[in-house]
């Protein structure tokens, strides 16, 4: 499976601070808001990756992440000149993803949960039309909608409704198999000129191939496209690392448990980041790694 992370758009909820970055360039407490999607395809054992960005903003994404190599990713790079709907990166894919399956998550999205990556590994072999991972909310008119019915059938889509008819927000985070791309391209822009991802997934409903995964209880889903849900994400993430010790989306720390690099590779790693906390836990990881085997 390829992965595609979206990290387009103007962030024009952040504003001033993305006029002059990307938003998901922003700290969210010790790393890059990249980091936390980018976690999430690592963590699914995807290595082929695609990142999608404005043109102002892709050389410094090319400056932070390179090439992959040193994590033992092979990362790519496209422009996306304006925001025209989530479904677009589909298109601007297209050639990327080829022959094969994709997933796609938006840039601006954390997800942490126990078992989290085994979930993942579980869905990418096993992914045949569309998977959608849904989460309970206490607003779902804010978001796109799932409803299941009693044996836990997705049975409809809705976006942004006034009456939802469930609790069920549907994540920045999406599983399809090759036809995506045909899809895609058969579809309609929007009122708003957009291609619009949920005519993508209710495509694949009215197919009958469609699945909604139920992230539930025990999990957490943050958006972090306003100043307030930004400060929410990374107070939420310092606590958790605090009481923890364990750093949550370290990307050296993920490719080295994933086997994508060695601990030699991962202490070289931290020594790059060597000034900071972060690059001390990196290290820290490495040689304990290497002890342990």
């Amino acid at each position: 499976m390829k992965g595609i992370v979206l990290a387009g758009g103007n962030g024009s909820r952040l504003y001033p601070i993305t006029q002059a970055v990307s938003k998901q360039l922003l700290p969210v407490y010790d790393k890059p808001m990249v980091y936390y999607p980018l976690s999430v395809l690592m963590l699914a054992g995807i290595r082929d990756i695609l990142i999608i960005s404005s043109p102002p903003d892709l050389p410094n994404f090319r400056k932070l992440l390179g090439d992959g190599s040193h994590l033992g990713l092979s990362f790519s790079y496209a422009e996306q000149p304006a925001p025209n709907g989530l479904a677009e990166a589909i298109l601007i894919g297209a050639d990327f993803i080829g022959d094969d399956p994709v997933a796609l998550v938006l840039g601006d999205n954390i997800f942490y949960g126990q078992g989290f990556s085994r979930r993942l590994q579980e869905e990418v072999t096993t992914v045949t039309g569309c998977t959608l991972f849904g989460y309970p909310v206490n607003d779902p008119g804010r978001y796109g909608v799932g409803e299941l019915d009693d044996a836990g059938r997705l049975v409809s889509i809705e976006e942004k409704p006034e009456r939802p008819r469930s609790n069920k927000a549907i994540t920045g985070l999406y599983f399809y198999d090759n036809s995506v791309v045909d899809i895609a391209r058969s579809l309609e822009p929007s009122r708003r000129g957009e291609l619009e991802i949920t005519d993508v997934n209710r495509t694949y409903l009215e197919l009958g191939t469609a699945r909604l995964v139920d992230l539930g209880r025990g999990f957490a889903w943050l958006d972090t496209g306003t100043h307030d849900s930004l400060l929410d994400a990374a107070q939420f993430v310092q606590v958790l690392e605090h009481r923890t010790g364990v750093r949550i989306a370290c990307i050296e720390e993920i490719a080295l448990r994933m086997g994508f690099i060695d601990a030699d590779q991962c202490l070289e790693l931290g020594r790059g980041l060597a000034t900071s906390g972060y690059g001390d836990y990196v290290m820290s990881i490495a040689r304990q790694f290497a002890v342990s085997g």
